[in-house]
Parts: C-alpha cells; sequence; structure tokens
C-alpha cells in the first residue's frame, strides 16, 4: 500500500515568495496547502494536517516578520528545521487594459509595501495602499474580479512577483519598482519537535527569551551568557510580551548548533536567568561556513574544563 503522499503549508495563494522557498526544500512528491496567513499555515502542522510549514522570518529591508515571529511563541512548540532565501523582485500590475494614471490605491503584503514605497510616492504620489496577506492574494482577488465587484476592492492595481502576474494573468504595468533591486526574504521550513539532528559545523540555532521584569543589567546578563562563552549573536529583535508595556522578550539567532557544548552551557546560563525560554531549532545556515569559534571557548575548551572540575571533585587537582 502506497502512504499518502506528505502536506506541506505555505503562505499562499500560489505565485507567492513563500512557494518559491518551499520549492527549494520540498519532496517532488509534495502536497501543497496554501493557506491565507502565517498562523494558519503554522496551526496547520500543530494539529497535524501538515508535515512542515514554509513561512517568512526575515527581510534584509525589514527586519523580522513579526507575526512569524510572535506566532512561534504561542500554542504547542514548533522548531525550525531548514532555512531558503528567495531574491525579491516586484512588478506593478493589474487587470488588462489598467493604466498607471487609473491607478487610485494599490495592495500588496506590508513588507512588499515598505520595500517598494519609494517608487510609488515617486511615480504614483496619491495612490493609497491597502494592506494584503501575502504578495498574491490580492493579485489573485483582482484577477479573478468582473467589472462590478472590482469596483468593490477599492485597489486598481498590486505590487507581487512577475510569476503572480503571469499565474493570474495581470497586466504589468511597471516594472522593477522595487527601491532595493538586492532585496532578500529568509524563509524557515518549520515542523513539529523531535529527535534534535546531528550538527553539520555550519549551524544556527534560533531561541525565543523573555527577560526578568524590571531588573537592572537583565539584558547584559542575558547577552553575557553568549559572550563569555563565544556564541556568536547573528540576529537579535526585541518583541512586546503584551501583557504591559516595557515587558519584552527577544527573538534570537546564533551561530552553533544546540549539541555544541558551548552553545549548551550558554542556554544553561538562559534558563537559570530568565523566566521564559524557548528552543526554536538548530538547522544547517544558508553560507555554509564552518562557525569561526573563539580561543578558550571551544567544545574542547569545555570539555578540558569539565574533567578539570571532576578531578577537584576527587581531590585530584586541588
Amino acid at each position: 500500500m502506497t502512504s499518502p503522499a506528505p502536506i506541506w503549508s505555505f503562505l499562499g495563494p500560489g505565485g507567492t515568495f513563500c512557494e518559491s522557498a518551499l520549492r527549494q526544500v520540498a519532496p517532488a512528491d509534495v502536497v501543497l496547502d496554501s493557506c491565507q496567513d502565517v498562523p494558519t499555515a503554522l496551526d496547520r502542522v500543530r494539529d497535524r494536517s501538515a508535515v512542515a510549514a514554509v513561512v517568512p522570518i526575515e527581510n534584509s529591508v525589514e527586519g523580522g516578520v513579526n507575526v512569524t515571529l510572535d506566532n512561534l511563541v504561542v500554542g504547542a512548540p514548533l522548531v525550525i528545521a531548514a532555512e531558503m532565501a528567495v531574491p525579491i523582485t516586484f512588478v506593478l500590475a493589474g487587470r488588462p487594459g489598467t493604466r498607471l494614471e487609473d491607478i487610485r490605491a494599490i495592495s500588496t503584503h506590508p513588507h512588499a509595501w515598505a520595500q517598494c514605497r519609494g517608487w510609488v510616492h515617486q511615480h504614483l504620489p496619491g495612490a493609497v495602499y491597502i494592506e494584503g496577506s501575502s504578495t498574491s492574494a490580492p493579485a489573485r482577488a483582482l484577477a479573478e474580479a468582473d467589472a462590478a465587484t472590482a469596483a468593490a476592492l477599492e485597489y486598481q492595481a498590486v505590487l507581487c512577483n512577475p510569476l503572480a502576474a503571469e499565474q493570474y494573468n495581470l497586466t504589468v504595468i511597471a516594472g522593477g519598482v522595487a527601491d532595493n533591486p538586492d532585496a532578500v526574504t529568509r524563509f524557515v521550513k518549520v515542523s513539529r519537535p523531535g529527535r534534535v539532528g546531528e550538527p553539520t559545523g555550519a549551524d544556527k540555532t534560533t531561541l525565543l527569551v523573555q527577560l526578568p521584569h524590571n531588573r537592572a543589567g537583565a539584558l547584559l546578563d542575558m547577552l553575557e551568557q553568549f559572550s563569555v562563552r563565544g556564541v556568536n549573536l547573528t540576529r537579535i529583535e526585541s518583541r512586546p510580551v503584551g501583557d504591559s508595556l516595557g515587558r519584552y522578550r527577544f527573538s534570537i539567532d546564533v551561530e552553533g548548533h544546540i549539541r555544541d557544548e558551548r552553545v549548551q552551557a550558554a542556554f544553561i546560563g538562559l534558563h537559570r536567568t530568565c523566566p521564559f525560554l524557548r528552543f526554536l531549532g538548530s538547522y544547517p545556515r544558508l553560507d555554509s561556513l564552518p562557525v569561526v569559534v573563539p580561543a578558550g571557548t571551544s567544545d574542547k575548551d569545555f570539555v578540558v574544563a569539565r574533567s578539570w572540575v571532576a578531578e577537584v571533585l576527587e581531590g585530584r587537582s586541588l
């Protein structure tokens, strides 16, 4: 009996950059589950409707994708198993016959708008922004609308990638509309927790940490857990806890793997000093470059130190 094909959820609909990222890592026989937003895609994994989800987590222009960072904190735990990068290219597209001078409002995802608003301000200074759940969803809605329902959408054009414009038979009104032609978005494959894989020597670990409330030096204490062990931070972003003003948690990427002793030592220190700590996965880094460990903080150094402590306890090294 043939096993059913695995289901992967993603931020849809079809034609998004997210689907392009998914195609980089998904099996050939995967069944795609297009979701209207990031929380739905992640909940599909939590309720076992899908074995994995692919969602955006960081953009080189706009920074972290807050809806992803926040959703990884709530609900049943999930872990990141892989990361993918997709170069971002935008076009301004509309229904056939739409001209630049016809456009009064534009819809797209907030991150796409942030990457194109300079061009829009220059060429369509009076255009209003209508927020979309993805770069592709407004394009599909515009394409599926008839003459009567198109007016109800309140926008005449979308910012999307060229594949989405082609897929939904929209006319490209202007190409190359991104303010930064070198923009890249990082996506992650997310799955349910399981046995952590072995290190590759070029890994990244993601975690969420909440600081003790209103304690002087709490941020410094947290950072020292990494610095004294030679663990390099590649990303750190603050997000409000949400229960009151002035309370924050931090989303952090570090070089190294949770099976590395120095990374484990940092986690132990964080667990001892912080009220909330969530491990979000160790996975191969995109650049595949070996982690450079400062002298005195390698796994070998920790093994030597642990052996020395054992000798002290036995009275053999005083």
